[in-house]
């Protein structure tokens, strides 16, 4: 098969759940990977930036895994060399995991031609990572909702109406999405699976229309942020100042153990603008600190060449 011999993909951080939009709902964030590969006798990885001291660099390392997929699929037999330059804090909820899943996904489609779509792409990653709301984020861009259908994930996606920004309230602690997972219950009270109904319906229609109101209403969960919470003690307290400083919500990303303050705007540099005035005043609990970000409205790309 003869296909470009690099290819270079930028993949950027996603926050999930977004309040009570579980499994569903994601945002991408202003913030990317960038992953680099050209083919290869065998595979290596090169790492640097976050989680350069503890990712793997050998066929465990998830861009491989993800590549290798492709490989697999359109039976091409080489490998590749690897380079990750990693931006997205590793383990706190900012889908690290979904955009090096991307990333392979998108540098072996590159470098072997094999013109897989973005749906194609998504079944993959979601059957890489469980789910498929980060990795739908990280292909699009803009706000996600996510649901399975008979045949595989579909996601829709929509630019929002509102100007986003966050405060992603990171913790030196690091929370294993697996360990967040045993922590949820096989069941939930009927009254408040219809609660989180109408809240994560109020969220999508403020996101889709422009109304601040309703993202503000829409962000209380009732399915996973409760059971989670004796995992990060600290996610009432942060909540608490994200909400004193100024943000019009605040939740869990993804399963914790970072707190997101979500602020909105006429646009997104106007949110990002009410986010970074915020982080001025914040004042989080110890082990924590801010990282400010707008949303991230383009998605992942991927450049292949010879």
């Amino acid at each position: 098969m003869n296909g470009p011999a690099r290819a270079t993909a930028s993949v950027p951080a996603t926050s999930a759940n977004l309040g009570p939009g579980f499994d569903a709902f994601a945002l991408a964030l202003d913030l990317s990977d960038v992953f680099e590969a050209e083919l290869a006798d065998e595979w290596t990885v090169e790492v640097a930036g976050e989680g350069e001291s503890e990712l793997a660099r050998d066929e465990r390392n998830l861009v491989v895994v993800a590549a290798k997929r492709v490989f697999d699929a359109v039976g091409f037999r080489g490998a590749a060399h690897v380079r990750c330059q990693n931006r997205i804090p590793v383990g706190k909820g900012l889908g690290s995991s979904a955009a090096a899943i991307v990333g392979g996904l998108l540098l072996a489609d590159g470098l072997v031609g094999a013109g897989l779509s973005a749906r194609e792409i998504l079944q993959l990653a979601s059957g890489i990572e469980g789910h498929a709301d980060n990795a739908a984020a990280a292909l699009h861009g803009g706000f996600v909702i996510a649901h399975r259908e008979a045949d595989g994930f579909v996601a829709e996606h929509f630019e929002p109406a509102i100007g986003l920004a966050v405060i992603a309230a990171l913790s030196e602690r690091e929370l294993p999405t697996a360990e967040a997972r045993r922590a949820l219950p096989a069941t939930v009270p009927h009254a408040d699976a219809a609660a989180n109904a109408a809240r994560a319906a109020l969220f999508a229609l403020g996101v889709a229309t422009g109304r601040r109101e309703l993202v503000r209403a829409g962000a209380e969960d009732f399915l996973h942020e409760r059971y989670r919470a004796a995992l990060v003690p600290d996610a009432g307290a942060t909540r608490a100042a994200l909400l004193a400083a100024g943000a019009d919500a605040a939740v869990l990303s993804g399963a914790g153990p970072t707190v997101l303050g979500i602020f909105t705007g006429s646009d997104d540099a106007d949110a990002l603008e009410r986010a970074r005035s915020a982080a001025g005043s914040l004042k989080l609990p110890p082990g924590r600190r801010a990282l400010v970000m707008s949303g991230d409205r383009h998605g992942a790309s991927v450049h292949a060449a010879r």
